[in-house]
């Protein structure tokens, strides 16, 4: 999970030198739901930009939750210029976890791809505010048991992956509140 956080920061950092703007964002429903969040957007062409968000959560409302994550996307605007009006774009998830729910563990990793619609909003020169949702698979690997289940092998290793399989599902949801540096 880190070499994948890794990788995704040191391309976008790598492309930001061509780039013509940079925007820094935050996804304010995500904020609401108390996992903050990061984001950049990068220019890439006449059309197009590509982002990456990290987010991630620790109790939030005291719930037992523990998440972190981080999802990358290509969007094309059909307004003929970046960051403005009606877009469409193609999003990579990477997602760690460990959630207890109702009794029941659920500790894995879960990958995924999906399209994005958008529209952003102009508020100034500088400010935007981005309207998004996507739909995707979302594939995941996890161990998965009752709260008091014993989870130990006779060696003292912590038991092997036991559920496994995918999900088609909404992969983004939100309001970003975006300010162009550049």
């Amino acid at each position: 999970m880190k070499k994948i956080l890794l990788a995704i920061i040191f391309v976008l950092f790598g492309m930001s030198a061509k780039a013509q703007m940079v925007a820094l964002n935050t996804d304010v429903l995500k904020d609401v739901m108390m996992t903050p969040n990061a984001g950049i957007d990068l220019v890439v062409g006449e059309r197009s930009t590509i982002g990456g968000t990290i987010f991630g959560n620790y109790k939030p409302w005291g719930m037992d939750m523990k998440m972190i994550g981080t999802q990358a996307e290509y969007r094309y605007f059909f307004s003929g210029r970046p960051l403005h009006k009606f877009f469409v774009g193609a999003s990579a998830l990477a997602l760690n976890y460990d959630i207890t729910w109702k009794g029941k563990i659920y500790d894995g990793i879960s990958l995924g791809a999906g399209v994005t619609f958008g529209y952003v909003i102009n508020l100034t020169n500088r400010l935007n505010l981005d309207c998004h949702a996507g739909f995707g698979a979302l594939v995941y690997k996890q161990k998965e048991y009752f709260e008091g289940d014993n989870v130990i092998d006779a060696m003292g290793n912590q038991k092997s992956t036991n559920a496994k399989g995918y999900y088609l599902l909404p992969t983004r949801f939100g309001v970003s509140l975006s300010y162009i540096l550049k």
